[in-house]
C-alpha cells in the first residue's frame, strides 16, 4: 500500500493552471491561450446547460489540450485555423493525462479535440464515439486562434469577422448547435472582455468554482508525475532526468533526516525544478550545434520561470524554493537569483547535488554516463569551486550505491512509460499515414 502523506492541500485548479501558463510562455503569439480555451469551453458548456461537473471538465480539459504538442513548431502549426494534422499531439495529450486517475476521464476530450463535425459525429478510429466535449473544445480552441493577441477593444470591433468564420464552418468543422450556442454568447460584450481580460472578470472566471477540487501530498505526488513527464519527454536528450532527480532528492533528504512529508515534497520538487523548460522551445533543447549568446541566456532563464509558475501555489513555499534554486551556487555565483550562503536553505542544496549527480551519471543519446569514480570526481571538483554543498556531497558519496540504484530504477520507469506512449503514437501516426 502507498505510503500516506499529510500536511499539502492544494486546489487541483491552482496546479493546473500553473502548467499551462508555463506551456503558453513558449511564444508571444500563444499567450494565455490554454487558459482561454478552458474559459470559452467553460462558458459553451453554461450556455448549452451541462452540469457542473461537465463544466469542470471542460475547464480542465481546455487548460491541458495541446500538452501534447511538445514544440514550438507544433504549437505555432495549430494556430492555422482551418488546416493542420491534428491526431499525433492529441493522442500524446490523451496518453499523459491517463497516467493521472484524476484526470483520466478528460483523454478522451482531449484525444479528438481536432476532430472535424462532418468526419467525428459518429464513430471513428478504433470504434470510439467522439464525445460532445471534444467538439466543444475544438470549437473553443478555434475560436480562441482566431482572438490570438487582440486587446479588448479591438476585440470587440472584430467579433462579427470572427463569427462570419464560425458560421462558415457550420456543419464542417463544427456542431451546428455548438455554433448556434456560441452565437448566442457572442451577443454579449461581456463574454469577449472576460476573454480578454480574464484576470480582472471574476465573475466569469470559473475558476473560484474549482478551488474545491483537492489535491493531498500522494494526489500532488500523481500530478507531478504527468507533469514530469510533460516537461522531460519534450526532448529525447532528457526523456527521464526529472525522475532521476526526484528519486535522488528524496533519498538524500531521508539520509539527512527529513521527516517523511519532507521526503515526499522534495521528490514533487525534483519532478517540477525543470517545469520551467516549457517556456524554452524544444527544438533549442534539442539543438546539436553549439547554443548561441542568445540561446544560453533563454535556458537560463529556465528557473525563474520554475519559480513564477509555482510561486502562486502558497503550500507550495518550500517546493517552489528548492525547484528553481537548483542551479544556484554556494559562492552565489548561480543564476538566476545569485542566491549563496545562508540564503540557500539545505533543500536547495540536496536539489543542487541531485541534479548535477542525475545529469552526469544517466545515458544521454550522445554519451554514456559517468561511472562512479568519474561522478565524484566531477561532484567533488564542484565542491572546491564552492558551487555544491560539501555535506550533501559526502552524505551522497557516502550512500552512492543506494542513491545510484534508485535513479536507475526511476529512471528505468520513466523510459518504459517514455516507450510505451511513443508506441502508442506511432501506431496511431502509422494508421492516418
Amino acid at each position: 500500500m502507498a505510503q500516506q502523506h499529510d500536511g499539502l492541500s492544494v486546489p487541483l485548479s491552482d496546479l493546473i493552471n500553473c502548467m499551462s501558463d508555463t506551456i503558453d510562455l513558449v511564444s508571444p503569439v500563444l499567450a494565455d491561450h490554454h487558459n482561454r480555451v478552458g474559459l470559452v469551453a467553460h462558458a459553451l458548456a453554461c450556455q448549452l446547460g451541462l452540469t457542473e461537473e461537465e463544466r469542470i471538465d471542460l475547464h480542465f480539459a481546455g487548460n491541458l489540450h495541446d500538452i501534447g504538442a511538445l514544440s514550438l513548431t507544433d504549437r505555432v502549426r495549430l494556430l492555422s485555423f482551418e488546416g493542420c494534422e491534428p491526431h499525433q499531439h492529441a493522442e500524446t495529450g490523451a496518453l499523459l493525462l491517463e497516467m493521472f486517475g484524476p484526470l483520466a476521464g478528460l483523454a478522451e476530450m482531449v484525444r479528438f479535440h481536432h476532430v472535424m463535425w462532418a468526419d467525428g459525429a459518429g464513430e471513428v478510429q478504433q470504434g470510439k464515439t467522439v464525445p460532445l466535449g471534444s467538439h466543444i473544445l475544438h470549437l473553443a480552441d478555434r475560436i480562441s486562434v482566431l482572438i490570438g493577441t487582440m486587446d479588448g477593444i479591438n476585440l470587440l470591433v472584430r467579433v462579427p469577422d470572427i463569427r462570419a468564420r464560425i458560421d462558415k464552418m457550420s456543419g464542417v468543422m463544427f456542431s451546428p448547435v455548438l455554433v448556434e450556442a456560441f452565437n448566442e454568447l457572442s451577443c454579449r460584450e461581456s463574454f469577449w472582455l472576460g476573454l480578454a481580460f480574464p484576470g480582472r472578470s471574476p465573475s466569469f472566471d470559473p475558476r473560484a468554482h474549482l478551488r474545491s477540487i483537492r489535491l493531498d501530498t500522494d494526489g500532488i505526488l500523481g500530478l507531478s508525475r504527468m507533469f514530469a513527464r510533460i516537461i522531460d519527454f519534450r526532448s529525447r536528450f532528457t526523456a527521464t532526468h526529472s525522475s532521476g532527480v526526484a528519486a535522488g532528492a528524496e533519498a538524500l533528504a531521508r539520509l539527512s533526516g527529513r521527516s517523511t512529508e519532507e521526503c515526499a515534497q522534495m521528490r514533487i520538487a525534483g519532478l517540477l525544478h525543470d517545469l520551467g523548460k516549457l517556456a524554452v522551445p524544444a527544438e533549442l533543447l534539442e539543438k546539436p550545434a553549439d547554443l548561441t549568446a542568445e540561446e544560453r541566456a533563454l535556458i537560463r532563464c529556465h528557473t525563474y520561470f520554475t519559480r513564477r509558475a509555482l510561486e502562486n501555489i502558497r503550500p507550495f513555499e518550500a517546493i517552489t524554493s528548492w525547484g528553481a534554486n537548483h542551479h544556484e551556487r554556494i559562492d552565489g555565483k548561480g543564476y538566476p537569483y545569485h542566491f549563496g550562503g545562508d540564503d540557500l536553505s539545505d533543500g536547495s542544496r540536496i536539489m543542487a547535488v541531485s541534479d548535477v549527480f542525475t545529469a552526469i551519471t544517466e545515458d544521454r543519446p550522445y554519451r554514456a554516463g559517468m561511472d562512479r569514480p568519474s561522478a565524484l570526481k566531477v561532484l567533488y571538483s564542484m565542491v572546491s569551486q564552492s558551487a555544491l554543498d560539501p555535506d550533501m556531497v559526502d552524505l551522497l558519496a557516502s550512500n552512492y550505491d543506494e542513491l545510484n540504484t534508485v535513479r536507475v530504477d526511476a529512471q528505468r520507469e520513466a523510459v518504459m512509460e517514455y516507450s510505451e506512449i511513443s508506441g502508442k503514437v506511432a501506431v496511431m501516426a502509422a494508421g492516418h499515414a
